[in-house]
């Protein structure tokens, strides 16, 4: 394969104001992951709302999954070759297009529409990681990372309790007005703040490897999602599950004689790149176990003798706290970066975040307890996703940077994906009757999942250990691959 690159004789120049900047690709990050949650709150009542069965309305959740995970590899690579700023920009275009539609209409269809286009403007968040190493200088990179890595986790951990709030005192029509509104105060801020910069990269776009990869990747995503319900021995979900690996598989092998392809997956299958790409699977398991596990829990009723008995609105606040918490890890997050490097700072992520799960199996008979636990995983989270991308753009040319960081986003996507549908196994298959009629997870089965998010975890750290060992510590900038030509505009 003929390697296309950027010409390489230009450093890239850091922005004026890089901390502005950063700020706004944080906020803007977090704005998108917002999505991730916002409609939980009405999940159970969305068949009343929009007329239809509560099996079509499990893909309003789903649909913000799925466009994700399909629009994270290509507005990565689109940002490579196009430059960051316009995609950004584009990207929340799409995010405010996503919200109107659902904020205006009824109709199943059309909301189905607005959440995959909202699950497609989570492409920015990829993106705005990779571009903190073009905007900020050596000095404050890692710290920078940190922050803008920790939005995904902080945003789906902020949405419940945001949202719960809004639907408690207001049509449910109102979450999509809010989102709405903060599309386009990051367009506004995108557009005006983000550096832009023009660069001479020969690639095209590959559109016969983009719908080959969205074909794959809904496909999969689809069977492993929707096992439970259909049935993991039925035709549809194994017809889809091995559909879309052989779709993946034969995807593959146009990738890699392709001239530009959409991902390179001779960069993706180098030792550091692929190792800290499975440890993403599994951290992304380990953030949405305990996402899965701990709000059933909450809401359990105590007449079960375990549950919590916690409303939607006060679970979401319990969960609240272990959200922020990734954020506040930031400046640890830097130290560790500075001082270890991405893959001792990923291990540690990792074995945080088992430790949490460990915590979780014992603390389950007040909300306080449970809170403890959920702190420390999400610490262990917040520590992994501010490595991942160092490590990732620590051992990929600079002109691969966007698209790499949207695969290892990718890899942590399917890790929440495959974490639903074990949990949910879990959950359905060991259970118990509450008054005769309803059946219920036994208390076992939540410890269960417990213990299976620390062996996820504590298999990251394996794997994390297995990528080379870095020949020197310090900032992803200090790393960095090949440098790209570019020749700043004017913001």
């Amino acid at each position: 394969m003929a390697h296309v690159s950027a010409s390489e004789s230009t450093e890239t120049t850091p922005a004026a104001h890089p901390l502005l900047v950063v700020m706004v690709l944080g906020f803007s990050s977090l704005c998108a992951a917002l999505m991730q949650s916002l409609v939980i709150p009405i999940q159970s009542e969305l068949p009343d709302l929009l007329h239809t069965t509560a099996s079509n309305t499990s893909w309003v959740v789903t649909a913000t999954l799925l466009g994700a995970a399909v629009s994270m590899p290509v507005t990565g690579r689109l940002a490579d070759i196009f430059g960051k700023k316009p995609v950004l920009v584009a990207s929340a275009v799409i995010l405010l297009a996503g919200s109107l539609l659902c904020a205006t209409t009824d109709v199943f269809v059309l909301v189905l529409v607005g959440r995959v286009l909202q699950g497609v403007s989570m492409g920015y968040i990829p993106v705005a990681i990779s571009m903190v190493r073009e905007v900020t200088p050596p000095r404050m990179t890692n710290s920078a990372l940190s922050a803008v890595s920790a939005t995904l986790g902080v945003g789906g951990a902020l949405g419940l309790p945001l949202a719960a709030l809004i639907v408690q005192s207001m049509d449910w029509h109102a979450l999509f007005w809010l989102s709405s509104a903060l599309a386009v105060v990051v367009i506004a801020l995108s557009a005006t703040i983000l550096p832009h910069h023009r660069r001479e990269h020969p690639a095209k776009v590959d559109v016969v490897g983009g719908i080959g990869l969205a074909i794959g990747l809904v496909s999969v995503l689809v069977g492993v999602t929707k096992g439970n319900d259909w049935g993991w021995a039925s035709t549809g979900t194994l017809g889809m599950i091995i559909g879309g690996a052989l779709v993946l598989v034969a995807w593959g092998f146009y990738e890699v004689r392709h001239h530009s392809p959409l991902v390179d997956l001779r960069t993706t299958v180098r030792l550091p790149v692929l190792f800290t790409n499975l440890a993403a699977l599994v951290v992304g398991f380990g953030m949405m176990a305990q996402s899965v596990v701990v709000p059933q829990l909450l809401e359990m009723p105590t007449a079960t003798g375990y549950g919590l008995g916690q409303s939607i609105l006060q679970t979401g606040l319990w969960m609240a706290p272990a959200g922020l918490m990734m954020l506040a890890m930031s400046p640890v997050c830097s130290a560790l970066l500075t001082r270890f490097g991405g893959r001792i700072t990923l291990a540690i992520g990792a074995g945080v975040l088992s430790a949490g799960y460990v915590m979780g199996v014992f603390l389950t008979d007040e909300p306080w307890k449970l809170l403890l636990a959920t702190i420390v995983s999400s610490c262990g989270v917040g520590i992994g996703y501010a490595a991942m991308p160092a490590l990732i753009l620590g051992n990929v040319p600079r002109d691969e940077a966007s698209s790499s960081v949207g695969v290892n986003s990718l890899m942590r996507s399917m890790g929440t994906a495959v974490a639903g549908a074990v949990m949910g196994i879990v959950l359905t298959s060991q259970t118990t009757t509450l008054g005769g009629e309803t059946t219920i997870p036994t208390h076992g089965a939540f410890q269960t999942c417990f213990v299976i998010g620390a062996a996820a975890a504590a298999a990251g750290v394996i794997l994390t250990l297995l990528v080379p060992r870095d020949k020197s510590a310090g900032t992803a900038t200090e790393q960095a691959g090949a440098p790209e030509q570019t020749v700043a505009a004017p913001a």
